[in-house]
């Protein structure tokens, strides 16, 4: 294994001196230790803000075959090894998850990574004149801080509503200043590390100045969307209604069933909040985790699990925007397609769709029907439901049944969007995979691992043994 946490350190330390990174961050990062004399102009904040965008991209997040894009639906129930493939993540595949097991551990040195280039921003502020440009700047870079200590927080920790004791229990450091030679001790119980995510949220959402209308970078509804999606994981329902409505005021658009299918295919950004863009220049195969073009037929790594498959309806436009069933050799599949089809692009090299309004729906959703407005729950579901369902009634459900709605579209719309994994560990529920084989009908060898009950240590991914070896101070996760 890389050495994953003094990747916190290099990573971290480094500045660029390339062209200014444009809307579609097309500049390849070009790595230079920061100088006493850089983060002098607004020039040079626009692109450290941009350096820490970019950061998301690196190995162990949004890159190689442990990308965080495919890992949480790799261990939950959404998907099925295909057995054509390489059998990448494979420990990850069958809960044998370890302290150097690349899938489980890679993401805590690159939030820390992450977090470490905004805070290098931060850290300068005191360069720029007080004004609206210098309060956007903070307020960009301490949202980007804030998604990743979140995505480190959601893996490594129990979250807030997963059982009774765990926001007391052990969170994370949450990293607010830049030191190169700085160790990550677990400080913080979980509610902590929330309440400063949510702290650097609020001021985000206080501060920015960006148009809504700029997918690729942190924006006032965009913020709002995230804290629905911290709030809802806390459990702070009235929390998550009141920013998901806020966000949902300023960007209401799901995506059309027109549109839909170009969301995926890089041509529109309808519904989409905030996305990881990745361009052609920069050619990052995103896609790569989940399958490769091997002459001219798509070859998985990982298959939609059947049981889950035929949950998409015929006339769900999700089903033929997410789903493509074809031949490698001598088999038959269901192929994820998520990330295989940018336009204009190298294969698989398509931007990351981090967050998009129908999750905020969503959120807004769920959180009411657990303070009791089903009838606001059921509008918002409808609204959803009207633009994925050719030729769709609005429902009338009620109650268990509601909730089961609720429940499962947000299964089929954040489908292959590392979200399902989550779903199940906030909620206190097992994993409970199907008997069906990979293979397009369900035939074949079914996973060999079935099951993960809500009580594993598994919940929470190990530490990495090389953190813990740099600094013998870092607890390592129970069952470890």
């Amino acid at each position: 294994m890389k050495k994953n946490i003094v990747r916190i350190v290099l990573f971290a330390s480094l500045a660029f001196t390339a062209a200014s990174c444009t809307d579609e961050l097309t500049v390849m990062p070009n790595d230079r230790l920061v100088l006493e004399n850089y983060y002098q102009s607004e020039n040079d904040f626009r692109k450290g803000v941009d350096y820490a965008y970019d950061a998301f991209k690196i190995s162990g997040y949004y890159q190689q075959d442990y990308s965080q894009i495919i890992v949480p639906d790799v261990v939950s129930d959404n998907l099925i090894q295909n057995p054509q493939g390489r059998r990448s993540n494979n420990d990850a595949y069958n809960f044998n998850f370890a302290g150097d097991n690349n899938s489980v551990i890679s993401i805590f040195g690159a939030g820390y990574a992450v977090a470490a280039r905004a805070n290098v921003v931060l850290d300068k502020l005191g360069n720029l004149t007080p004004g609206a440009f210098r309060s956007n700047i903070e307020a960009e870079a301490r949202g980007i801080r804030a998604i990743a200590h979140f995505d480190i927080v959601r893996r490594y920790c129990k979250i807030p509503t997963q059982s009774a004791d765990a926001g007391t229990s052990i969170g994370i450091a949450y990293v607010e200043k830049f030191d190169p030679f700085q160790m990550v001790p677990r400080n913080l119980n979980v509610n902590q590390v929330y309440d400063k995510i949510i702290a650097d949220l609020l001021f985000a959402e206080q501060n920015i100045t960006q148009s809504g209308s700029n997918a690729g970078k942190l924006t006032k509804p965009a913020i709002q969307g995230m804290l629905s999606r911290v709030y809802l994981y806390k459990g702070d329902y009235d929390n998550a209604i009141l920013w998901g409505q806020k966000a949902l005021a300023l960007s209401p658009n799901v995506g059309t069933i027109i549109t839909f299918k170009d969301i995926w295919n890089d041509t529109s950004s309808d519904g989409v909040l905030f996305k990881i863009l990745n361009s052609g220049i920069e050619n990052i195969k995103t896609g790569t985790a989940y399958n490769q073009t091997v002459g001219g037929q798509i070859k998985s790594e990982y298959v939609v699990d059947y049981d889950f498959y035929t949950k998409f309806a015929p006339t769900d436009i999700r089903k033929s925007a997410y789903i493509m069933t074809s031949p490698f050799l001598t088999k038959t599949y269901n192929n994820v397609i998520k990330y295989k089809q940018a336009a204009n692009k190298p294969i698989e090299a398509v931007d990351v769709k981090y967050l998009r309004t129908a999750e905020v729906v969503l959120n807004v959703a769920e959180a009411m029907f657990k303070k009791g407005n089903e009838a606001g729950a059921l509008g918002l579901l409808n609204t959803l439901r009207a633009q994925r369902y050719t030729g769709f009634v609005p429902g009338a459900e009620a109650g268990q049944t509601l909730w089961n709605a609720i429940m499962l579209e947000r299964r089929l719309e954040l489908a292959f969007e590392t979200d399902r994994f989550f779903t199940l560990k906030r909620l206190g529920l097992p994993i409970q995979r199907s008997n069906f084989g990979p293979e397009s009908n369900g035939a074949g060898n079914p996973a060999v691992m079935l099951s993960l009950p809500a009580s594993s240590h598994k919940w929470q991914w190990p530490i990495p043994q090389e953190a813990i070896n740099i600094d013998p101070g870092i607890q390592q996760n129970p069952g470890y």
